[in-house]
């Protein structure tokens, strides 16, 4: 079996199901980034508030973009996933940093949904580290 088909272990409705979360968070992260890389006035702003500046912020659009791509990549989706995992924690903490309040909610649940496909992805994950190391 291919790393985008079901394995055993999930199943096809658990794969599609993940599938359809890893669709929506390209998405997410898609339009996300955009704001970014264009430097919209409102992601500028915040990220001057946050102390992170433009660097920060054309840095982390970057990463947002790549990671979206790799979300739809069957070999690199596990890992996507993981590493939007650690992005969505410094997302939390940022917010909470500047007393975004209620506003946490929106990284915290993008950050619970990211892990959801990270662990669901964990096989395939285990597979590219496996196949880096030989």
């Amino acid at each position: 079996m291919t790393a985008a088909t079901a394995t055993p272990a999930t199943g096809r409705a658990a794969n599609v199901a993940l599938w359809t979360l890893q669709i929506l968070l390209a998405a997410v992260y898609l339009f996300s980034a955009f704001g970014k890389l264009t430097a919209d006035a409102q992601n500028v702003a915040g990220f001057e508030a946050m102390g992170f500046g433009t660097v920060g912020m054309y840095v982390i659009g970057a990463l947002e973009l790549a990671g979206a791509i790799g979300l739809l990549v069957p070999r690199l989706m596990g890992l996507a996933a993981t590493c939007f995992v650690a992005l969505m924690i410094g997302a939390v903490i940022a917010t909470l940093a500047v007393g975004g309040g209620v506003l946490v909610v929106i990284p915290l649940t993008v950050g619970v949904l990211v892990a959801i496909v990270a662990w669901g992805r964990r096989e395939n994950t285990k597979a590219l580290i496996a196949s880096l190391r030989s």
